[in-house]
Formats: structure tokens, sequence, C-alpha cells
């Protein structure tokens, strides 16, 4: 018998819920994002040279060894894999999103900026003043092209791919975003988590503690309730990074997506939950998670670059319906050690997040943040300030590491002069090494909030269900009470390195 939808989720599309105030304007400045969907995304690359095709790469094996190799090269082009030795002809498989000037034009920026550059205007113009429009719902869209219930369900024959050779399974979920409802709050939440294949209509899917996908689905377990869910694959690049962002409890991400592009992102309704689907991404999944319906899931290669989290029992996601495009498009973004895509896209948007969020703690003078992709975007936090009093250099580092964007699985807070670029791991590390005492300038704090994914939490813990870590916050900056008699730097004002640059440039080419 099929689980009834639950009766919040139609309340919650006849009016739009969790806005924190909308507009029907657009973000401020000259920014353009030149794409609606997935398919326009790549005509957009594709004209900046950056598409590659490759027909005939094996899910089993070979697309996971093509991704590995250009999701480490952030110059690397997005590859497509067509004809799928097995999978139906037109079902294809993208890969590497995120990277060379096509990570400009997927966020609507001109391609010369720098990844600092990027991140500094992503906060400016849409993350400043976040403005949620509210989505609307249509009749239909291309998703509807399609739409597989019963025995026409099989999730195995789509062209998945092992990307791991460890992996326990096949991950249809890399560049996914799940859709889910409070049962309670009666709030729509967008955020991306992994998703296994189990069989042909089963899927398991691990949240982390503390996520709001995660929160959402403790709820419906304590009240014994079936959870609906919708996994998207293949959607907007742009509603995607909202997706994987950590965003205000209670705002719905379809609606912040809106407001990134100054319009209501068009949706549907599931047939089966009354949950909302984007009408123009390339494939969903629907059904309920059943309480206390758990298999086992994984192991699977996660963003630390280790099998942390092992084999666990996880909750089951028992499909009812699959609706997707003709020749629909599965966007992968299998994490891997990092520095890789998942740490490029997610260092540009936490980064302008986090500085947003010092910011809004009250602390004056960042003048940048960066989350350092060797770190996964989330172990290894840089801040720059512009020191103006006694403390604000700790201040600083102890709201970094403990706000929402930074709180997550972060490991180390660096802060710094101005002077240093946050973004360059030597300087970065320079700073860090001649500014700071081992003895007198790092804090530490204990018991804060991470994840099973943690390769360094010991396994004894880990069974307790103790997933917390500490942070060591590092004081990089110049003492403010002799700052004035620090010694100085040895390199070019950028007076005489703008002038050694026009007349000597020449020689590093």
């Amino acid at each position: 018998m099929k689980p009834a939808a639950n009766p919040s989720v139609q309340d919650a599309m006849g009016s739009p819920m969790g806005t924190v105030g909308s507009s029907a304007s657009a973000a401020p400045g000259a920014v353009r994002i030149p794409y609606e969907d997935l398919r326009e995304w790549i005509a957009e690359a594709e004209k900046l040279g950056e598409i590659r095709q490759v027909k005939g790469a094996s899910w089993q094996e070979e697309i996971g060894w093509a991704a590995e190799l250009v999701q480490h090269d952030e110059n690397a082009p997005c590859v497509v894999f067509d004809e799928v030795p097995g999978c139906k002809k037109g079902h294809r498989v993208l890969t590497n999103f995120f990277g060379g000037r096509r990570k400009n034009m997927t966020l609507g920026f001109p391609l010369e900026y720098s990844k600092l550059e990027l991140s500094q205007a992503f906060l400016d113009h849409y993350m400043r003043e976040l403005k949620p429009i509210p989505h609307v719902t249509v009749d239909s869209g291309p998703i509807m092209e399609n739409v597989l219930t019963g025995d026409a369900i099989d999730v195995t024959k789509l062209p998945v791919p092992k990307w791991h050779e460890a992996d326990g399974g096949r991950y249809i979920g890399t560049g996914s975003y799940n859709i889910t409802i409070d049962p309670e709050e009666n709030w729509i939440n967008v955020g991306t988590y992994r998703v296994m294949i189990h069989d042909k209509n089963t899927l398991g899917f691990y949240m982390s503690p503390g996520k709001h996908g995660r929160i959402h689905r403790d709820k419906y377990q304590a009240r014994n309730q079936p959870m609906p869910v919708v996994v998207v694959v293949g959607g907007d690049p742009l509603q995607f990074l909202v997706a994987c962002s950590e965003m205000p409890y209670g705002v719905c991400e379809l609606d912040i997506a809106g407001g990134l592009r100054g319009k209501p992102v068009k949706v549907v309704r599931g047939k089966v939950t009354g949950l909302p689907i984007p009408a123009n991404a390339e494939m969903a999944i629907e059904g309920f998670v059943m309480p206390g319906n758990r298999k086992l899931e994984g192991p699977f290669g996660e963003w630390t670059g280790y099998y942390a989290s092992d084999v666990r029992m996880e909750p089951v996601l028992d499909i009812k319906a699959i609706y997707h495009r003709n020749d629909p498009i599965i966007m992968g973004c299998p994490p891997q050690r990092p520095p890789e895509e998942q740490a490029r896209y997610r260092a540009v948007t936490r980064s302008a997040l986090i500085r947003k969020n010092i910011a809004a703690a009250g602390v004056p003078d960042v003048t940048a943040v960066w989350a350092h992709e060797v770190g996964g975007s989330r172990m290894l936090l840089g801040v720059s300030i512009k020191q103006r009093y006694a403390g604000h250099s700790k201040q600083a580092g102890h709201v970094a590491a403990m706000c929402h964007a930074g709180a997550y699985a972060g490991k180390y807070v660096v802060v710094v002069d101005d002077d240093i670029d946050v973004s360059n791991l030597e300087e970065l590390m320079w700073a860090m090494l001649t500014r700071s005492d081992p003895a007198t300038s790092i804090d530490i704090i204990t018991n804060t909030w991470s994840t099973p994914l943690d390769p360094s939490i010991p396994p004894e813990k880990k069974e307790k269900g103790d997933n917390t870590n500490s942070r060591a916050i590092i004081d990089a900056c110049r003492p403010f009470h002799w700052r004035d008699k620090y010694p100085i730097v040895n390199v070019p004002s950028p007076e005489v390195a703008r002038k050694a640059m026009a007349k000597f440039g020449y020689l590093l080419r």
C-alpha cells in the first residue's frame, strides 16, 4: 500500500515558506547567469571550449578513472560520457563542471576573476542581502517528458558509475540534491547528500548529524512517520551550488536560487509526495523513507580523501516514481582526495558565507576569508583582518571557527594581517610560520561539531556516537601592541612590483 503524502507538503507548496523577506528585483551589480538549466549550461561551456565528449566508457571502472584524473586539475575540461555500454543510448553522465573559466560563467561573473575575486563577487552581489524569491508551481515541464512508476522503475539500468575502486556500490547521488520537508515546522530544505543504489527500486543515503536534511529525517523517525523525499539528479548547476552551501535554517534553497537569478524557480509537484521538483531538471527520483527500514550503506570514498565512515545501517528510500527528460544527463561530483572539484566550488561559496557570518557577529575589518581546497574547504580557514584593537585577531578566529558556515568539521583557523593573500597557501603558511609563536599564539577549542567522515576521530568514539573534534585558532598577525616594530617584509612595494612586471613580465611567459 502506497503511503499517503504528507499533508503539510500541499500547504508548503500553496504558500511558499521559509523566506526571510522576498523581492522580485534582480541581484545588484552587472552579473549575468547565462543559462536556465544543465543543457544551457553545457552550451555556454562549449562556447568556452571546455567540454569534452567521451563515448563508450564503462560505468564499472572507466568513468571513475577519468573523473579522478580531471577533477584534480582545475583547468581540465568538463567531461560528458555518452554511449555507456549496457545503458540506454542517449543517457549520459557529466562530471567536473566547476573548473577553468566555466566556474566564473556558472556564477555569472567575468571570466578573468581570480578565485578570491570570484568569492568576493559572490558575497557582494548575492549573499550580503539575501532576498529569496518564492518558487512557483507550473503544470508541467521538461522533467515530465518521461514518468516511470511500478515495474518500469529500475535505477540499475542508468549509467551510474562506481566512482572509486573500493566503493561499496554505485552512487547516483554525488552531483544531486535532496528535497525534504520538516514535518513539524513545514519548511522545505534542499541539501546535498550521497545516494547509493541498493537495487532497482531502493536507494540508501547518508546524512551527517546536524545537517538540515538529517534534522528532518530524525523528526520523521521520532514520529514513526514515512519521510517524503525527492532526489534531483542533473539539476541546474546554480541550484546545486546553493544546495551544497550552508544556508540559514528554515529557508528554502529553491527560493534562494530564485533570488540569485532575480526570478522564481519553476517547479512541478511530485505526483506521489507533492514536493516541489524543478521543472527543467534532468531527472528526479521520488519516494518515501519508511520508519525502521535500513540497509548497509557504504563504504564510499569521501571528501576528506578517506573511507572514514566505513559501512553502516542507514535509512532506505523506496522509489515510487522517476521523472526524466528525454536523453537525461546525470551530474556527477564524486569527492576525491582534496584538492579537487568539490573543494573548488565549496571554497568559493563557503569562503563568502563565512565572511558574511563573521561580519554578522560584529567583527569589523575582515578583509578576506578563504576555505582552503587542500582541507576540502572545511578543515583549514585563512582569515585576514586589518587590526583595529587588541584581541581583534583572536575574536575573528574564534568566530570563524564556530559560525554556521565554518563550524562543521573544521580543524585549523589561521588569522593573518591584510598584507597576506589568504587564498595563497604558501603566503598563509609563511605568515603562520613567521608571525606566530606555538606557545602563545594557539587556542584550542574542544568538543566541537564534526562528522563520522573525519578519519582522525578514534573508532571507539565513533561507536559511541561521539563525532566531535577540536579546533586550533592560530593568531598569525603581527602582535598588536608592538606591530609597528615588527621587522618589515623584504618584498617590493606594490608600486615597484607593478613596474617590474610591466618591464620584465615577459620573462615569465
